[in-house]
């Protein structure tokens, strides 16, 4: 049990000493700016693919879509 608890305070004095390794970019990107490359997954029904215009992989970027237009909300969730 010691040992376990070892290892549990060493990771949290990880997280706490190198908080930038568990936390996401939290500058925004600016206005008028581009947004950075996200990969998402590839949905896995087939119909959905095909509405998207992707496949082949596991994962896809925004600019892959084949759309004219792709609106992107985006959620402060803090």
């Amino acid at each position: 049990m010691k040992i376990i608890g070892k290892f549990l305070m060493a990771g949290i004095v990880g997280i706490l000493l190198f908080p930038g390794l568990v936390r996401a970019d939290i500058k925004p990107p600016a206005e008028g700016g581009v947004l950075p490359a996200i990969d998402l997954a590839v949905p896995q029904d087939a119909e959905y693919q095909k509405y998207l215009g992707i496949g082949g992989s596991e994962t896809f970027t925004i600019p892959e879509i084949k759309a004219d237009v792709v609106l992107i909300e985006i959620f402060s969730m803090y």
